[in-house]
Order: C-alpha cells, then sequence, then structure tokens
C-alpha cells in the first residue's frame, strides 16, 4: 500500500516508526526549507511489516499541468523499517510509478544520505543514482584519543593554539543568535555564495524552534576581546551530529576558529553517546580546499550519491524543447536549467 502524507502529526509517526532517520526528513525541517510554489510531501509505503518512507519537496513546473519532486538542502532520500539486503523492490517500484503518474510528476531527484546504507536497495531499477563526492564522519563511538589521532598535525597544531586564545561558548540569547547570523553572514560575503545560502534571519530562528530536532549554535569568543570571531549550526538527530551552517570573521581567519567548533562538538557529541559526526563533503561535492579541511580530521569517508528519476520521458522531452542543453549535463532535471 503507498500513500502521500503532507501533515505533521502522520510524518512524524512514520518517522518514529523507521529504523533510523535524521533531521532532513522531518516535516519540521521540510517546512521551514519549502518555497512558495513547493509542497512538503512524505510518499509512504507498507508492505507485510516493512515501510519505506522519501520525503520530497512536491514543486509546480511554470504553465504546465504537471510538478517535479526534490529535496531538501542537505541528505535525505528514503527512510525505512525491516529492509534486509534482500529486499525485493518490484512491488514497491510498480506502486511508486504509478503514484507518480496519478500525481503528473514528471522528474524526480532526491540528495541521499551517505549513511542510510539499504537506500540503494530501495531505489534499484529506478533511474540513476551517481556519486558525486565523499563525506568526512568523525567516528564517535571510538575514544576521544583516538578520534583525535585521526587529525593532520597541522589541524592538532591549529586547534591547540587558538583553543588558549578562545573560549567556546552555546548561543542561548536571541543577542548570541543574532551575533552568529551576523558571522555567517559576512562569511557568505567574502565566499562570494550564492543568493541560495543567504537565509532570512527569520529562518535561523524558525531552525532553532523545531522540536523534530536538537540544534546547537556553538560560539568561539576571543578571551582578550570578547568578540565572537566564528561560530556554527550543529543539528542532533537520534545518532547523528550534522555540521550545518558556519562561518569565520575576516579578521579572524588566521586563528583558524573553525577548527576550535569543530574539536568542541566532537568532544560534546562524542560524551553525549551520539555515533555519527558528519562533517559533508567539498563545494558542489567536489575534493577541494574544504573537503581537505574536513579530511584533516578524520580518514573515515563515505559516498555521496544522488538520485535522478525521469518518470515521464516524453513530457520531460517536451519540456527541455527547443533549449539548447547537454544531455551530458550533470544538472536535473534539464528543463528547469
Amino acid at each position: 500500500m503507498i500513500e502521500v502524507i503532507d501533515n505533521e502529526k502522520d510524518w512524524k509517526q512514520i518517522l518514529l516508526s523507521c529504523d533510523s532517520y535524521d533531521f532532513y526528513h522531518t516535516y519540521d525541517y521540510h517546512l521551514i526549507s519549502k518555497k512558495a510554489d513547493e509542497l512538503p510531501i512524505l510518499v509512504t509505503y507498507s508492505e507485510d511489516d516493512t515501510t519505506i518512507a522519501i520525503p520530497f519537496l512536491k514543486r509546480t513546473i511554470e504553465n504546465t499541468a504537471y510538478f517535479d519532486l526534490t529535496s531538501v538542502y542537505g541528505y535525505a532520500g528514503p527512510v525505512y523499517k525491516n529492509v534486509e539486503k534482500s529486499f525485493n523492490n518490484t512491488l514497491f517500484r510498480t506502486e511508486l510509478e504509478q503514484i507518480f503518474s496519478e500525481l503528473n510528476i514528471v522528474s524526480v531527484f532526491s540528495r541521499l544520505h551517505p549513511y542510510l546504507k539499504n537506500q540503494a536497495i530501495i531505489l534499484n531499477n529506478m533511474g540513476q543514482t551517481p556519486t558525486l563526492g565523499k563525506v568526512v564522519n568523525i567516528n564517535l563511538t571510538l575514544p576521544l584519543d583516538e578520534q583525535r589521532m585521526q587529525y593532520g598535525k597541522s589541524t592538532k597544531n591549529r586547534t591547540n593554539k587558538c583553543r588558549r586564545l578562545c573560549n567556546v561558548v552555546l548561543a542561548e540569547t536571541e543577542e548570541q543568535i543574532d551575533t552568529f547570523i551576523d558571522v555567517y553572514y559576512e562569511n557568505m560575503d567574502r565566499l562570494q555564495a550564492s543568493k541560495d545560502y543567504y537565509f532570512s534571519r527569520k529562518y535561523f530562528f524558525d531552525f532553532l524552534k523545531c522540536t523534530d530536532f536538537e540544534t546547537d549554535i556553538l560560539l568561539v569568543q576571543h578571551q582578550e576581546t570578547g568578540e565572537v570571531i566564528a561560530g556554527s549550526m550543529f543539528v542532533k538527530t537520534n545518532d547523528i551530529v550534522q555540521f550545518h551552517l558556519s562561518g569565520t570573521r575576516d579578521n579572524a581567519l588566521n586563528l583558524a576558529p573553525a577548527n576550535l567548533f569543530l574539536d568542541e562538538m566532537r568532544v560534546r557529541a562524542t560524551e553525549q553517546n551520539y555515533e555519527i559526526f558528519n562533517l559533508g563533503g567539498g563545494v558542489g561535492s567536489k575534493e577541494d580546499s574544504l573537503f581537505n579541511f574536513k579530511s584533516s580530521f578524520s580518514k573515515e569517508h563515505h559516498e555521496f550519491k544522488v538520485w535522478k528519476h525521469i518518470t515521464n520521458n516524453d513530457r520531460y522531452q517536451k519540456l527541455i524543447g527547443d533549449k539548447e542543453v547537454d544531455k551530458n549535463e550533470q544538472f536535473f532535471p534539464l528543463y528547469r536549467k
């Protein structure tokens, strides 16, 4: 049986029944992430004692009666209960394609979760699941000293130096949260980031009000001046901690305070019995300087995949129409390029 859920109560109930999930799968996160023309939905499939649920943002395709499905910023894809390696997805596939047809869905895109291992089994023979890059995990089940042994020499030295000069505090007041947002915006300005990364101030405060997961903002404060020179949001769900949004003041880059807030979160999360600390990957999933920075904290890497599925090929090609697009282009769906 398959159904489409768009209300918080049923959505939450389904997630709680699954083996594991992350904040990227929650109703709360979809609600604060959606744009004006997007509807959060959870496509849910049940077969005997097996459950599969895939969250999406349903988007209108302009000037048509059709829609496509995409995922939130982050790592989503299917969550599940009692899906083993031997799972045969034939019936699931049939029912999923049927619901896509009924909903006038042309294409489906989702960023998959590097730590939910059976997503590939669920999506077998449905579109493509290319690997875009790698993400870095600090294994919090290891003792703290063993975790730190994986740090590169420079990372250890810079972390130690910054810890001598700075304190790490948990942002709790509105003023502290506003300061973090200022630091984040300054960081985005320096990186000349796209407008998609300039989340509104309301977004940050709404994020912190979400009850489906827990969010910590750690601030790095210079001991001598009292200035907050860096900060980061860390999102905690079940046994997973995600390194979400962060920033460093331009005048503090030489102190490498990002080393300190990552090191501090690692220690706190280990003491709180979390198991996975996902640092993510490079910009655009490339193995770039950002990826190398994250890799200096841990040698444990996981593949990051996406799911691309054309559910109505005739309509998909018509939507591309006369647009000059490279059919080998990675962008998906091509008609939105």
